[in-house]
């Protein structure tokens, strides 16, 4: 043992590891330094787990101030970071950086104040998202956005993939539900941005801040919109003999001017799945289902199921079931939030993509997108968010048979390109991460990717925080010029500073 010599690198590695985390230790005490590698390896990856780094150091601050001193160290010492919430990520957002720090925000998990009078709750960023309505529903109110994910994934992380939901169609994304921030920036200056108020005048940084992909900030504070439940919810499963026609009915409904609260659809390999893992009493004779929520004052709703019914049945529906109860309206949704897991069952792993394209490209899109399944000798299961055009394709693969994970990934590059292809976009909000990295110039020129550097160098001059995600190229902040501020000016004037 005392002839073996470690390599140079990793020498340098623990020496730097044991120096930042010596530091970081009188930051955060106690047990909020992680730095050996069995310790980490719970860190390794997000909810991309195709793609594992061990971090160099893991540290838990607890406080805003404990965020404010480790970032200002990070930037003096010229140290990355890579800030992370839950680790649901499905892009590889929060995928370490072998020189660089990984931030945990997981014991920011306060509800620090509910106001009923102005509809809206302050939280941590590391509170659940289905803990916010759990927190208020006893008062008849309830926090719109709900990921499948939402009984894991934290509020901060939504805040950073600006992430959606079953009920966003109608009421919006993460970034429709936000009314205030509080962000520590990488020199360990704390910002307010916005508050309990709806609209702040001055520069839209908040709409700037939600979905950066903590490229920008560290999200210590969350002031989010709770909206009253409505007097009415009932859901509609109608079956379709294809995924094309479902595709259509969803198109009509739209176009007939009713917003539904929720509008999901699922093929039959999904339907399948979700009805073995569930059992929430889905029909198992059609290709697609959709699952349509209607919502507002009792009248309302009944007129509309009778529509909504209508239309389907012109697109060929051969199966229409109207929910009876508050029960069966759950139920039907039970199914489709255990999509993802409920896949998993049939598959030793499978590769969720996020796309988004106009509605009317529905039936061509999931027409193409069974001619590069059979392309790839790959099986695909669509689940998604069918009133926004928010596809969430589950590629299936094995990933210990030898060139599947490269399939399954060249699978899902083509599905991405053809969602910008017809008019669509890489992400809806799973964000771009490492996952889309590359494909970035499909969407942008080079000359709008260099003004997106622009702004993150205004905010993180030597691109510390979470470097190399999102951008294919990323130039040095010298490379593409500062913006020029007279005399005087101060950058972004309107955020309080602490």
């Amino acid at each position: 043992m005392s002839n073996l010599v470690m390599p140079a690198p990793d020498r340098e590695i623990l020496s730097r590891r044991r120096e930042i985390a010596r530091h970081l230790r009188t930051i955060v005490p106690g047990e909020g330094v992680i730095d050996t590698a069995d310790e980490m390896r719970a860190y390794e990856s997000d909810g991309l787990t195709a793609y594992k780094q061990l971090p160099m150091v893991v540290v838990l601050p607890s406080t805003t101030h404990e965020v404010s001193q480790v970032l200002e160290y990070c930037h003096d010492e010229g140290i990355k970071v890579v800030p992370r919430g839950a680790g649901t990520s499905l892009s590889g957002g929060a995928l370490p950086l072998e020189d660089g720090i990984l931030l945990g925000m997981a014991k920011f998990s306060q509800v620090l104040e509910i106001d009923y009078a102005n509809r809206c709750a302050v939280v941590q960023p590391g509170v659940t998202n289905l803990a916010i309505t759990q927190a208020v529903q006893h008062e008849g109110f309830y926090y719109a956005p709900d990921p499948s994910s939402q009984i894991a994934c934290t509020i901060g992380g939504n805040v950073a993939e600006n992430s959606g939901g079953v009920h966003c169609l109608k009421y919006g994304l993460t970034t429709n539900n936000i009314l205030g921030l509080e962000v520590v920036l990488i020199t360990g200056e704390v910002v307010r941005i916005g508050g309990k108020h709806l609209d702040s005048e001055g520069y839209d940084l908040m709409g700037l801040m939600i979905g950066s992909e903590g490229l920008l900030g560290v999200v210590t504070e969350v002031t989010v919109r709770v909206l009253k439940a409505p007097e009415t919810a009932r859901a509609i499963l109608v079956g379709f003999p294809s995924s094309e026609a479902g595709g259509k009915c969803v198109a009509d409904i739209i176009s007939a001017g009713i917003i539904p609260g929720g509008m999901e659809m699922m093929d039959k390999l999904a339907i399948h799945a979700a009805e073995e893992f569930v059992q929430a009493g889905y029909p198992l004779d059609v290709e697609a289902l959709l699952i349509i929520e209607l919502d507002g004052p009792e009248a309302e709703v009944d007129h509309l199921i009778t529509r909504v019914s209508g239309i389907a049945k012109d697109n060929g529906a051969v199966s229409v079931r109207v929910s009876e109860t508050e029960d069966e309206r759950l139920s039907f949704w039970a199914g489709r939030k255990a999509a993802f897991p409920a896949v998993g069952r049939i598959s030793p792993d499978y590769y969720c993509m996020d796309g988004t394209i106009p509605r009317h490209q529905l039936p061509k899109v999931l027409a193409r997108m069974s001619e590069l399944a059979t392309q790839h000798e790959l099986r695909v299961a669509n689940v998604f968010h069918a009133g926004d055009g928010n596809l969430h394709p589950l590629i299936l693969y094995d990933a210990n048979v030898p060139g599947e994970l490269e399939r399954a990934e060249e699978f899902g590059a083509d599905i991405l390109r053809l969602c910008v292809e017809v008019g669509g976009v890489l992400t809806g909000e799973h964000g771009v991460g490492v996952e889309k990295r590359d494909l970035m110039g499909t969407m942008f020129s080079e000359t709008d990717l260099e003004h997106q550097q622009r702004v993150k160098c205004a905010f993180d001059d030597k691109g510390l925080l979470n470097p190399g995600k999102v951008f294919p190229t990323l130039h040095r902040c010298a490379e593409l010029g500062r913006m020029h501020i007279h005399k005087g000016q101060v950058p972004f004037p309107d955020i309080p500073r602490f």
